[in-house]
């Protein structure tokens, strides 16, 4: 395990079902680690029982937000909490157990051999998401090989949420610009990171359907990500290229 200031970064909006397991697991998973929960004003207590839970096993903070804003925005606010006190690689991961912490020192050990990005991922040799139905994967992995073909990145899963982040490579980034959420957010985020010239690795991780609580997917989510990676696409690989031709594209378009 690399010895560095590691910040494991939880976004919730009622997880009190969940919250004082995924800590409690986090901790035992990756003693050195810190917790920091971006909760958004959960009407379920899961800010207070967070803090109850960082009360017993240490090493935890809460940061409360006035309204639920995404998951873009809570992880924006943790990147700024984390880098702001020195913390040099920085985590994101779901509350609700579908990303096992047990993972998480293969995804640490990822980013110390060298990934400025490590994406626990579904899709790679190893990777497995059993209990889905033949359908739903199906569609997933289509649509992980429309964002690799739209934007031209070689990678598997990048609707991935379970990642870790070296803080340079954020640094590099201009996190305030990154306005989407959900999918595509995680997909601006590993997109950008590509287009700076950073590594991104994926590591196989076992993903898992929640078992308590309410998912907070929504059609209008995937929605948004697809918008997005069309809009990118366009942007990058055509507009660009017709601007380098002598021709004139937009400046600005959706999520830009």
């Amino acid at each position: 395990m690399p010895v560095v200031p590691v910040l494991v970064i939880i976004p919730t909006y009622d997880e009190a079902e969940n919250i004082a397991d995924v800590i409690g697991r986090v901790r035992a998973a990756v003693p050195e680690a810190h917790v920091l929960v971006v909760d958004d004003n959960s009407p379920d207590g899961t800010a207070d029982l967070a803090e109850a839970a960082g009360a017993e096993v240490g090493q935890v903070d809460v940061l409360r937000r006035a309204e639920k804003g995404g998951l873009g925005p809570a992880y924006r606010a943790g990147f700024a909490w984390g880098l702001a006190r020195g913390f040099t690689v920085l985590v994101e991961m779901d509350a609700d157990l579908s990303h096992e912490p047990e993972a998480l020192p293969d995804l640490l050990a990822a980013v110390d051999a060298g990934a400025d990005l490590a994406i626990g991922s579904r899709y790679v040799p190893g990777g497995a998401v059993p209990g889905w139905p033949r359908h739903r994967l199906a569609l997933s992995r289509a649509g992980n090989l429309y964002v690799s073909a739209a934007l031209g990145i070689k990678v598997r899963d990048a609707t991935a949420g379970y990642r870790a982040y070296t803080a340079d490579a954020l640094r590099s980034l201009d996190l305030a610009a990154i306005t989407s959420y959900g999918y595509g957010f995680q997909i601006e985020m590993v997109y950008s990171l590509i287009r700076n010239g950073h590594r991104v690795v994926e590591v196989p991780i076992t993903f898992r359907d929640r078992v308590r609580g309410t998912s907070k997917m929504s059609l209008s989510i995937v929605g948004e990500g697809l918008r997005l990676v069309a809009w990118w696409g366009l942007r990058d690989r055509v507009l660009s290229r017709r601007r380098g031709l002598g021709g004139r594209a937009p400046e600005e378009g959706p999520g830009s």
